[in-house]
């Protein structure tokens, strides 16, 4: 069995870091390779890290971002505060960037984009930040990787070990787990999925919480 070797982005945000944790962990995995804007510290023998300031400017580290199987694009900022023009660029256009460029270097990349529950596939709601992570869905599906899945988590239990995560947020998502099972998944089921993803492949390219539940379970 070929073990994966994949691009993290997002691994100083609280998704980013459960994924990457749980990728080091998993004996599925050989290699991560950390695309960040800034340093996350740990060190760790499945682990490098390429640091770009900006995610248009990839032109110099080309070389460090070829060989792999996937990309898990974890890299995201809340739209609190920010108007369509902002978040766009940040949702949209530089993970669009990211994803054409990782996609010229790698043809047979498998990319995994972890949007949001109410992420808006019409691209015509009233709601700004669920139409913007639509368009950059539906503009994903359409470039031509190997496969390309677009994750909708809602509530995510902590990964165990995390720096990025505020012991109100755990509080929160317990409680929410215990009342509403269906709407909470741990960071180590999303993770799972996405190595599922990419090793087993799935019918439906747009996941909701039971679609990834089920598809961490699956089995080679």
């Amino acid at each position: 069995m070929k073990l994966l070797k994949i691009i993290l982005t997002g691994a100083t945000g609280f998704v980013g870091e459960g994924i990457l944790l749980a990728c080091l962990d998993n004996p599925q995995i050989a290699e991560v390779m950390l695309l960040n804007r800034r340093h996350y510290d740990l060190t760790h023998t499945k682990l490098k890290e390429c640091l770009v300031p900006n995610f248009m400017t990839l032109e110099g580290v080309m070389d460090q971002l070829t060989g792999y199987d996937a990309c898990f694009y974890c890299a995201g900022i809340s739209s609190v505060g920010l108007n369509e023009d902002k978040y766009t660029h940040i949702t949209y256009n530089l993970t669009m960037h990211v994803a054409k460029t990782l996609l010229a270097l790698n043809p047979s990349l498998v990319f995994n984009f972890v949007s949001g529950s109410h992420t808006d596939g019409s691209e015509q709601g009233r709601v700004m930040w669920a139409r913007v992570k639509g368009k950059t869905e539906n503009a994903l599906m359409q470039l031509p990787f190997r496969a390309e899945y677009n994750f909708r988590p809602a509530g995510m239990v902590v990964y165990p070990g995390q720096k990025n995560a505020k012991a109100i947020y755990n509080l929160i998502i317990r409680m929410l787990k215990w009342l509403s099972p269906r709407r909470v998944v741990t960071l180590q089921e999303l993770a799972q999925a996405m190595i599922n993803a990419v090793r087993i492949g799935n019918e439906k390219r747009v996941l909701e919480m039971d679609d990834i539940r089920a598809l961490a379970l699956q089995k080679l």
